[in-house]
């Protein structure tokens, strides 16, 4: 098998992945909405550490897409895997901006070790937000968390989208 054709099947089974996990998140948020909030914050450590193995898939899937943007030779499938590295790193940002400092938040009394802890302990636009005020309004950084998976399923879904239909043409 060519190594082109190995590069997209590793690509759409990477996006795929990304997008499953922010659009299993963003699926729960109706029923996470009526949660009182001993009962999110309980909920909230129950995707780690399995979220966060499966997270690991996001940053695979924009290397792919690198890869498979920069040896895409045919002019349509070109701008769309370039669109799916677009939408997946605005993706990848969102987690990074809205995403990582909520759950920085929701695990500050969790006992995290080894690759949990060094990567909920790292910041690396080591910024204060809500979530490092004293009292942060459970219900601010509950919507926070809660709209940024809908947004990153979005952006994910259309990486997808655009991925697989550059892979089809």
């Amino acid at each position: 098998m060519p190594v082109f054709q190995i590069s997209q099947i590793a690509a759409v089974v990477f996006v795929a992945i990304a997008m499953a996990l922010s659009l299993a998140h963003a699926l729960e948020l109706p029923g996470k909405l009526r949660l009182s909030k001993e009962q999110y914050l309980a909920v909230q450590q129950i995707y780690y550490p399995g979220f966060t193995f499966g997270g690991g898939a996001e940053p695979l899937a924009i290397i792919a897409l690198l890869v498979l943007t920069f040896t895409t030779s045919a002019f349509g499938p070109f701008w769309l895997t370039a669109g799916a590295l677009v939408a997946l790193v605005a993706a990848h940002a969102v987690y990074w901006i809205m995403t990582h400092p909520v759950n920085k938040f929701w695990l500050q009394d969790l006992e995290l070790k080894g690759a949990g802890q060094t990567f909920f302990g790292h910041d690396p636009l080591r910024r204060r937000s809500a979530a490092d005020s004293a009292q942060p309004d459970w219900q601010v950084l509950r919507d926070r968390w809660e709209n940024s998976h809908v947004i990153r399923a979005v952006l994910s879904g259309l990486s997808f989208v655009l991925l697989v239909t550059a892979v089809a043409l």
